[in-house]
């Protein structure tokens, strides 16, 4: 669901967050539209609105664990954690997290990816946010919740910055809520 579906029609921070994204053409490759979010991280009065926006939908719902995906995701989940009070742990490529470590591997449109997290970060019947800043094709969040439930976390919803149109339809990603900010601008 996006934020503007969700009572936030209208609300002047959505746009100010659509406006501090750059989009750079043609990166990392020919045809795609890269979506440089350092440029809203960067302005503090858009970060915190961002951070605002997402602690006011998560402060009730009893989240003890917020995953962030590496690495822009990094950017964003801590920030999380702390407004709704809980722990965070990061979601990593093989081989950036020292210790004994679990994985899931996953398939994008371009290749295979993988991502690690420590054994025991998260424990059974824990409530997990997951935080990423972009959903578009829905590989990388559903071995999220594939890895958090793996370890007996209980994936309460992921939540992106940015989400492609096409989601709209969709809301749910491996059968957990989807809630998104705004659109990717042209």
């Amino acid at each position: 669901m996006f934020a503007a579906e969700n009572g936030l029609e209208g609300d002047p921070r959505l746009k100010a967050i659509s406006d501090a994204i750059t989009v750079v053409p043609h990166f990392p490759k020919p045809g795609i539209m890269f979506q440089d979010i350092t440029t809203l991280v960067s302005n503090h009065k858009v970060f915190k609105h961002t951070v605002e926006i997402f602690v006011d939908r998560f402060r009730d719902m009893d989240i003890s664990v917020v995953a962030g995906v590496e690495a822009r995701g990094f950017m964003f989940a801590p920030s999380k954690a702390l407004g709704i009070r809980t722990k965070f742990i990061p979601l990593r490529k093989p081989g950036q997290l020292p210790g004994e470590v679990i994985a899931e591997a996953y398939e994008l449109e371009y290749g295979k990816d993988c991502l690690e997290m420590h054994v025991g970060a998260v424990e059974s019947g824990e409530r997990a946010l997951v935080i990423d800043d972009l959903v578009a094709t829905g590989g990388t969040l559903p071995a999220t919740i594939r890895l958090l439930e793996r370890n007996g976390g209980e994936v309460v919803e992921c939540a992106c910055v940015i989400g492609l149109p096409a989601l709209k339809e969709r809301r749910l990603l491996n059968g957990k809520p989807l809630y998104v900010l705004v659109e990717p601008r042209a």
